[in-house]
């Protein structure tokens, strides 16, 4: 097999969660190119159909499907739907995520359920959906997690984001667990840990903290429009289908220190 044909992604169908914007829109650019059918799904259904208008102007298959994986009910509908317009699924992004900011000894309660129900539990619930319905099923599967360095290491104090980093902690644990677990189904998981890319969910902070954020990065940047491009096709394809329980970094080397 080429090197050519071990990337492309012709015949595959792929589903990316939080997908019609920032880092999810990204990624989903890149599946489409290399020739994935896209499902994607987020809360705001104009912001998906910008989205599906975008991709489609670069001859995109997407279906589109306004979701709030918080609220777990409406999980197996999400993946009815994908089921129902392309009859298969061999690529999960698990990408939709939140954040808060407070000091850990005044976190509310709700802040708290609000990130870890969507970071952690209904990513879960629709791995476990898709998981039994499609990967386990058909013996093949990609499980991509955009979890964070946030999930790597500790922030600066100043940032106070405590719920989200141990979110992101148990994002990283979860894919090699579930690597484990399901290698047997011929099943890669794996995370992709960015750095700091410009988004609506860190925007505040790079405002707040952009000058010390890029003079602690070795090549002096944040994360830009094509830099999650490459690895989250190298996961999704048959390149990388010896790598499994992974937890990668895209962060400029941040992350060495």
């Amino acid at each position: 097999m080429s090197v050519k044909q071990l990337f492309d992604l012709t015949g595959k169908v792929a589903l990316i969660t939080g997908g019609s914007r920032g880092l999810g829109l990204q990624m989903a650019e890149a599946l489409g190119e290399m020739g994935a059918k896209l499902a994607i799904t987020a809360r705001k259904a104009d912001e998906l159909a910008e989205a599906k208008a975008h991709l489609e102007k670069q001859g995109i298959d997407v279906l589109t499907v306004a979701s709030d994986l918080s609220k777990f009910d409406q999980i197996p509908g999400l993946v009815d739907a994908v089921l129902a317009r392309y009859g298969k699924l061999d690529i999960l992004v698990n990408n939709a995520g939140a954040t808060w900011g407070a000091k850990a000894e005044d976190y509310p309660d709700d802040a708290w359920m609000k990130v870890i129900n969507l970071n952690v539990n209904g990513m879960f619930f629709l791995t476990r959906e898709v998981g039994k319905r499609c990967f386990i099923p058909q013996k093949s599967g990609k499980v991509i997690v955009t979890a964070s360095i946030a999930g790597l290491r500790g922030n600066p104090p100043q940032m106070g984001t405590i719920a989200y980093n141990a979110s992101k902690g148990a994002d990283v644990n979860f894919v090699r667990a579930l690597a484990s677990e399901w290698g047997r189904h011929n099943i890669n998981v794996n995370a992709i840990c960015p750095g700091f890319f410009p988004s609506k969910m860190a925007s505040g902070l790079i405002d707040k903290l952009g000058e010390m954020i890029i003079a602690g990065t070795p090549l002096g940047r944040i994360g830009g429009s094509e830099d999650l491009k490459g690895l989250v096709v190298l996961l999704a394809s048959e390149a990388g289908r010896h790598i499994s329980g992974q937890a990668i970094a895209v962060d400029g080397g941040s992350s060495c220190f």
